[in-house]
């Protein structure tokens, strides 16, 4: 299954330079507004160490890791939900994805013009956080129109659904995102059915300087606060520094560069993780001489929708999984060895899929 993340936040906080550090699509990065006219779309794929030491055991022919898809999604200004700027553009894109990677801006630079004349990473937060909900007012007061008059009639689904639009209404009158909502059961559907842009994951970026990256600063800490209000994620990353790592290709030279400014990673690895946490997304592999190949899932999956993610045919017609953990793999070293030590499971429709398990499917159709 596809992931798609769009990168939205004001000008000039970032977002083209992290853009061009997560896909090899380069994105026209300047300092003024607007410098990203037209969404720019790269598909890369999620570091994962477990395929490539699956790939060192099976040698196979083809080493086929998952993806995920980064919109870099148009500046947007106040007003965007009115039109203003590529206001329409910016909240019809935005629409089409998944998940939403917020950059603010938390460094401190007189070279780099903010739109506003200063840093304030809480204000931006509140202006893009408006404008989504203004777009989202618009959605569900259209929609509670048309729904008031069927429940007028009595119509017990119109009613239920009418009552729902006036509560989402009232959250995002008060200033707050659809996501902060806690929905009964038979909510969940009628909201995912609205498509609304608040109700969208967020994990908050934050773009900091060199000296900022490991520990953050005191813009940094102002949005954590911010964000565990509405219980959102918060990551740290230097933009401009995750820039000059992926110009080194040397491998050793990025290791060296990495421990220097007291990482262990790329930000960027750490991001797209956080993305799938973000989803709820787990990943699983196959694993055999002709192809090792990670899959993503959603958490909570059972075997037949796991195997729907390679194709619907092995979900209609699923028999059984044979199942081995990649620790046990990793340990014996083989599926063969796997299957002699009495490790190797034949599960059934009702298995949880599990983060890491290598599976192969038997399927009729």
């Amino acid at each position: 299954m596809a992931l798609k993340c769009g990168i939205v936040g004001l000008p000039n906080v970032g977002k083209s330079t992290l853009f061009n550090c997560l896909s090899n699509a380069k994105a026209q990065s300047a300092n003024f507004p607007f410098c990203t006219i037209e969404p720019n779309i790269g598909v890369i794929t999620v570091p994962d160490p477990r395929l490539e030491t699956l790939a060192r055991i099976v040698e196979p022919q083809n080493v086929v890791p998952t993806t995920v898809e980064i919109v870099d999604i148009a500046g947007l200004v106040k007003g965007a939900s009115k039109g203003e700027g590529l206001g329409n553009k910016f909240l019809g894109n935005i629409r089409e994805t998944d998940a939403i990677l917020h950059v603010l801006r938390c460094f401190e630079d007189g070279n780099v013009v903010h739109v506003d004349g200063s840093v304030d990473p809480i204000r931006d937060k509140e202006v893009i956080d408006m404008e989504l909900q203004l777009k989202d007012l618009e959605t569900i007061e259209s929609r509670a129109t048309k729904i008031k008059k069927i429940a007028a009639t009595g119509d017990k689904e119109a009613t239920k659904a009418y009552a729902f639009y006036e509560r989402v209404q009232t959250t995002l009158s008060a200033g707050e995102s659809a996501r902060s909502m806690e929905l009964e059961e038979h909510e969940v559907p009628m909201m995912k059915e609205l498509q609304l842009l608040t109700a969208k994951p967020v994990l908050y970026v934050c773009n900091v300087e060199e000296t900022a990256v490991v520990n953050g600063n005191n813009h940094v800490e102002s949005v954590k606060a911010a964000a565990a209000a509405e219980g959102a994620t918060v990551m740290i990353i230097g933009a401009a520094i995750e820039a000059d790592i992926a110009e080194l290709e040397d491998p050793e030279e990025r290791t060296l560069f990495l421990e220097d400014l007291g990482l262990n990673e790329p930000g960027v690895a750490q991001l797209i993780r956080k993305a799938y946490d973000l989803l709820q997304l787990q990943t699983y592999f196959t694993a055999g001489v002709k192809e090792v190949r990670a899959w993503t899932f959603p958490m909570g999956a059972t075997a037949p929708q796991a195997a729907g993610v390679i194709h619907t045919d092995f979900q209609k017609g699923f028999i059984r999984a044979e199942v081995m953990a990649y620790d046990d793999f990793l340990s014996f070293g083989s599926e063969a060895a796997v299957k002699e030590a009495g490790k190797l499971s034949i599960e059934g429709k009702e298995y949880i899929v599990r983060d890491g398990d290598i599976m192969h499917f038997r399927f009729n159709v």
